[in-house]
């Protein structure tokens, strides 16, 4: 995992994008952010730079490419696979059934995004705060 790597947040609603890039602004992480509306151009991204990112968070519906694919996809790819990379479902509803096919993919962390703005930031800065103190395999110091 690549705690200096940028963070990658595929929102595909631009209110949501506006607010996320607003949060992340207000707790002055040194990670570069970076928004994808959708899960195709992330995985394009993913797969053709040498750039380990930190931490992914992703919307669940999205266009072309969902959430739950995109994750797929992600973890069936060796190289992807070995990266470390904490994938992170942040949507707006958790049916149990999103809930019970993420984690079967082995995603990291399924969160609700709460409607108020401080919760939002709390959230996220528990979330980055985590990550940040966590081991991760490929880890070196």
């Amino acid at each position: 995992m690549n705690k200096g790597g940028p963070i990658i947040i595929i929102e595909d609603d631009i209110d949501d994008q506006e607010m996320l890039s607003e949060v992340f602004s207000d707790l002055s992480f040194k990670n570069e952010i970076i928004f994808f509306a959708d899960g195709e151009k992330a995985l394009e991204y993913l797969t053709d730079t040498s750039i380990e990112p930190f931490i992914i968070f992703s919307d669940i519906n999205m266009p072309k490419l969902n959430g739950m694919e995109l994750r797929e996809k992600i973890h069936q790819n060796e190289d992807l696979r070995i990266k470390s990379i904490p994938y992170l479902f942040f949507s707006t509803s958790a049916e149990q059934q999103s809930v019970v096919d993420a984690y079967s993919k082995s995603v990291q962390g399924f969160f609700v995004k709460p409607t108020n703005y401080q919760e939002i930031k709390d959230t996220i800065k528990t979330i980055v705060d985590y990550w940040n103190k966590c081991v991760s395999p490929n880890y070196v110091k």
